[in-house]
């Protein structure tokens, strides 16, 4: 292999990749050697481990997740999920941070920051009183718990999470909506309706088919009594056109 190529290829892909492609390309020629296959095929499958190997991804992200919405009643407490996923095992120095938006104002703030292992709430603000975390980091969970919430708790809360060496990705977003009463949702609207109809539905069918059973049982029945009369009345004619035979005594 060229000197260029090998120094493109080092640069472009992983260690363990590039050591896998110099043993397969060692391989190859080999086997080309003893087989005597041509120079071209060869080339033609180090180009392709070339273009396989450098659309591979280069960097591992992660990936946080978090609720869509939440709702919650004035008073109460709301516990906001946070995790993540990532191929690496789970560091040490893994953080979590979590921030607040209210509705209507553009600007966020922070609320609470775990790194080092230590979790460290913001003392001026919001929730400086309400706040805590339930979290388990080891097993790549962030969340928190607010206590004694208000209509102006309202607003977007974003976690954000780094598991080094992957420190890529992007926070996931959660929105808090704090009621009176919580309203019902209209998936349980929806879900009570296409219940309340395949209901009716189900209704309709079995009186459908006991209706065809009850005329069928009817019809037979009047269909048996006829066939009953028909043979009593052709047993009753046969028996008045019945001829009278004389009895003829024979004495020899």
């Amino acid at each position: 292999m060229p000197l260029d190529l090998t120094h493109s290829l080092h640069s472009q892909v992983s260690p363990s990749l590039f050591l896998s492609l110099v043993l397969l390309v060692s391989a190859l020629s080999q086997a080309a050697r003893r087989g005597r296959q041509t120079e071209a095929m060869l080339t033609l499958l180090v180009l392709t481990a070339v273009v396989l190997l450098s659309a591979a991804p280069r960097s591992d992200a992660i990936v946080v997740y978090t609720g869509w919405e939440r709702h919650a009643l004035v008073g109460s407490d709301v516990r906001l999920s946070c995790s993540f996923f990532s191929w690496r095992w789970t560091s040490e120095d893994v953080t979590f941070s979590w921030s607040y938006r209210p509705d209507g104002a553009k600007d966020s703030i922070s609320i609470f920051h775990y790194t080092g292992g230590a979790p460290y709430v913001d003392n001026k603000g919001p929730f400086r009183d309400r706040l805590e975390f339930v979290g388990n980091p080891a097993r790549r969970d962030g969340s928190i718990l607010i206590r004694n919430l208000d209509f102006s708790d309202n607003g977007t809360f974003t976690c954000d999470a780094k598991n080094p060496p992957d420190i890529v990705g992007r926070p996931s977003s959660v929105r808090l909506l704090v009621f009176e009463k919580v309203p019902i949702q209209a998936g349980v609207i929806t879900g009570a309706i296409i219940g309340v109809v395949l209901g009716l539905l189900i209704l309709v069918v079995a009186i459908y088919y006991l209706m065809r059973f009850l005329v069928a049982r009817r019809v037979f029945s009047l269909s048996m009594s006829k066939h009953g009369k028909k043979g009593k009345g052709k047993e009753g004619s046969q028996q008045r056109q019945k001829p009278k035979v004389p009895l003829v005594y024979l004495s020899f």
